[in-house]
């Protein structure tokens, strides 16, 4: 299966097992697939098995939704890998492969000193599948289980953060125990289905029938030509955020040629719904230009010339200079 260029930034490089940001553009795809998956720990060494306490502990203190007051406390930490909750949320429990959505406090336990965290200026939510192995394990299974709008405190020792390499980015030692405070905001199921009140795409735009968790049918109008430029309608609008430029987004999604209405592919057919960063030219222009400033929650139709799809350049089943048509729910957007 040959995919849509997609590009999951994770800006920050606690967030990687190898201590650099994630993902590469495949610039011949055409249809989405999940980030590539970075090593889980930057070391051999086992992981060791989640405990909800251990001696001595940190303290965490300050108010939801804002950065984290982390307390180190005398003496040497135990080297037990902690997930505990410190507060728990009132939301739907996180299961392995949601795309979930966190901020995050932290500070090295054996420095003292605070390492760089989502709360910090001209940083935001980070996201990704709770349970791929994407990242360390200190992020990558924690949230697994817990409810969002949950608080979770984790204490990583080196083969739960970035093992015997440790991270000279961030200065954390090959030997340094690392603290995190986990805020749980959101979880996309991946075979998360959008619902709202149908609007009914114009007139000489393509039909659309939701068949619930498998790809949707796209019924070309007989007769019309294809449009010469980008033609966008809204089938259900969402009451969230506006989608930016630069953001990465989570959705659903369904492809189809105008020339003849061939599904050439969609999310349900590799796992479900997939991530893609919007607007920065890591997808087709179509897509930048058509979902950039879409609210959460919405369902959009796409139909996009050659010119803002693969243009001249033939992409597996996609013949060249096809104009292509599109169904995209909205799930998420960060």
């Amino acid at each position: 299966m040959r995919r849509i260029a997609a590009l999951l930034v994770l800006p920050l490089l606690v967030l990687t097992g190898c201590g650099s940001g994630g993902g590469s553009k495949a610039s011949s795809s055409t249809s989405p697939s999940a980030p590539p998956a970075a090593t889980g720990s930057a070391s051999a060494e086992p992981v060791p098995t989640p405990v909800p306490s251990a001696s001595p502990m940190p303290t965490v203190s300050g108010a939801a939704g804002a950065k984290a007051d982390i307390t180190v406390p005398a003496g040497k930490p135990s080297g037990k890998f902690v997930v505990s909750t410190v507060t728990e949320g009132s939301g739907p429990t996180v299961a392995k492969s949601d795309w979930v959505t966190i901020n995050y406090s932290a500070k090295d336990w054996t420095t003292g000193k605070e390492v760089p965290s989502s709360y910090d200026k001209g940083q935001k939510p980070q996201l990704y599948q709770a349970g791929s192995g994407q990242l360390i394990p200190a992020f990558d299974s924690t949230v697994v289980g817990r409810k969002v709008g949950s608080r979770v405190l984790v204490v990583a020792p080196p083969a739960a953060a970035f093992g015997s390499k440790g991270s000279t980015a961030l200065g954390v030692g090959p030997s340094d125990t690392l603290i995190f405070v986990v805020d749980i905001l959101h979880a996309v199921p991946q075979d998360t289905v959008l619902s709202g009140a149908s609007i009914p795409p114009p007139a000489g735009m393509p039909q659309v029938k939701d068949n619930g968790k498998k790809a949707a049918t796209i019924t070309i109008p007989k007769g019309e030509a294809a449009p010469k430029a980008l033609r966008t309608a809204v089938l259900i609008k969402g009451t969230g955020p506006k989608v930016t430029s630069g953001q990465t987004i989570v959705a659903q999604y369904t492809g189809a040629l105008w020339s003849n209405g061939h599904i050439f592919d969609s999310s349900w057919e590799h796992g479900g719904a997939t991530a893609f960063q919007i607007g920065a030219g890591a997808v087709i222009e179509g897509w930048d230009k058509g979902l950039v400033g879409q609210t959460v929650g919405s369902r959009v139709l796409l139909v996009i010339p050659p010119s803002l799809g693969y243009k001249d350049q033939a992409q597996g089943s996609i013949p060249a200079n096809s104009t292509l048509v599109f169904v995209i729910d909205i799930l998420e957007a960060v």
